[in-house]
């Protein structure tokens, strides 16, 4: 029997199909993971794939003994990276705080992938979520014509975590209603999950843990209940500490979708990325980064991963449309829409920082000409 494109999407297996728009981190860093296991010596709780100790190499970075590099995941301090791991050894769920861009879904993406070798347990929150996606459904089909059985359960990616003992992942914690977050409170504290249709239920098995990412920065956020926050360990992840950190993150991710752009981070790219970032932290703090210009902030987060899309716009218009080499008009183009979200209140803000900041920077005269452009 052939199997049509569409049918391969369907597959369970990994897919190693390079027209894949984005494969999972346990596919994309199979070399490297294969690479610490082969060195790592240190105890595995029950069921990790990994070390503690070698998880936490995967997520920073390291030069191995027989010459194999792995690739840092997380620009930041170790002991956030360390804690969050050990949380994960306990019987505690980790909870990955913080403003957007952060990189909460990286590294929880990383973490499952590392510890369980599967990072596709994942349940997205969102306003609309019923209880059903957290604990289970049903096929009605079969409901209908025989009632419920196990044949008719449908199972959501926590109660295969459970069954299975891998990791699962919650994204936008904050974003799902209060009384279906509290859904987790059973699974989390009793480490079971009652299905009383059935009379039955199904326990967690060694290995069995939970990471959740939250803001409490976007609207339309839901606070944690006190019983649900209990059940967390919770880590928060800051922005960026120094300049030199942010530009280093944006420059390794837009280097590794740079090729699925068509496009090359030529020499001129740095240039121009090194001023988005800095746009991005001055409006961000409030303060023009040598400290003497106050400016206002706008609404908008402006994180390192709004930084990293408005390069990577920059590059797809330099490549498909341009010479092949960033340049301050390909980046001018992304760059308001990014900061101008509430014409009302972003609008002015940003007015001002062109006129007050970016028109008199030495060598910026390029970009400031773009952006102006851009606003007529």
């Amino acid at each position: 029997m052939s199997t049509s494109p569409h049918d391969a999407s369907l597959s369970n297996a990994p897919s190693n199909d390079p027209s894949v728009l984005r494969r999972h981190a346990e596919e994309l860093f199979a070399h490297e993971l294969e690479a610490l296991k082969r060195h790592d010596a240190h105890p595995r709780p029950p069921q990790w794939a990994l070390s503690p100790r070698a998880v936490v190499q995967y997520l920073l970075g390291a030069e191995l003994p027989d010459g194999a590099r792995v690739t840092p995941k997380y620009f930041g301090a170790r002991r956030l990276m360390e804690v969050a791991v050990a949380t994960l050894v306990t019987d505690r769920a980790l909870l990955l705080l913080g403003v957007p861009g952060t990189g909460k879904s990286w590294v929880s993406e990383h973490l499952a992938a590392a510890i369980c070798g599967d990072s596709t347990l994942l349940i997205q929150g969102t306003a609309g979520m019923s209880e059903e996606a957290i604990r289970y459904g049903w096929n009605y089909a079969e409901l209908l014509a025989k009632g419920p059985s196990p044949r008719a359960l449908v199972e959501s990616p926590l109660m295969r975590a459970m069954r299975l003992g891998k990791v699962v992942r919650v994204e936008e914690l904050t974003r799902i209603p209060s009384d279906v977050q509290d859904t987790l409170i059973t699974a989390l504290s009793e480490k079971t999950l009652p299905i009383p249709e059935l009379n039955m239920e199904v326990q967690a098995r060694e290995g069995f843990a939970l990471i959740a990412t939250a803001n409490d920065r976007d609207k339309g956020v839901n606070e944690l209940s006190s019983a649900l926050k209990r059940r967390f360990n919770t880590v928060v992840l800051p922005t960026p500490a120094t300049f030199e950190e942010e530009v280093q993150i944006v420059r390794e991710r837009v280097a590794a979708s740079s090729s699925s752009l068509g496009a090359a981070a030529l020499p001129p790219a740095d240039e121009q990325l090194r001023r988005v970032v800095t746009v991005f932290r001055e409006l961000r703090q409030g303060l023009t980064l040598d400290g003497l210009t106050r400016v206002k902030s706008p609404s908008a987060v402006l994180s390192a991963a709004e930084a990293i899309s408005v390069v990577n716009q920059g590059l797809a218009l330099a490549a498909h449309f341009g010479d092949g080499a960033l340049s301050a008009r390909d980046v001018a183009s992304a760059l308001e829409g990014a900061v101008v979200r509430d014409r009302a209140q972003d609008e002015p803000a940003w007015r001002e920082y062109l006129e007050a900041v970016m028109r008199g920077r030495e060598g910026w005269g390029e970009l400031y000409a773009a952006c102006a452009a851009e606003r007529r």
